[in-house]
């Protein structure tokens, strides 16, 4: 991940959720496999981010609200994105 820039069209979006609830759910971006990295720590369990406000969203354990719905924290800091299916050298979107 050599290139660091903050828009251009291999770059993912600004928000980002993996709940097709949210109006920032995006099917198509989530297919190609985005990497996210918050506070130098590559994460895998983000279920939303905002790279421009940095900040992040994971379950809570394993709670659920009364809807069925995964409990969430907010964690604040520095986000990074990319795709995933670009390989090593892939753009990387931050704030």
């Amino acid at each position: 991940m050599s290139e660091e820039t903050t828009s251009g069209p291999d770059l993912p979006p600004d928000r980002l959720a993996i709940s097709p609830r949210s109006p920032h759910f995006d099917e198509e971006k989530l297919m190609r496999g985005v990497g996210i990295r918050f506070k130098g720590v590559v994460r895998t369990n983000v279920e939303e981010y905002c790279i421009s406000e940095g900040w992040v969203r994971v379950q809570a354990g394993k709670t659920m609200d009364r809807k069925g719905q995964p409990l969430t924290i907010k964690l604040n800091g520095p986000v990074e994105a990319w795709y995933e299916d670009l390989g090593e050298d892939a753009p990387v979107a931050k704030a």
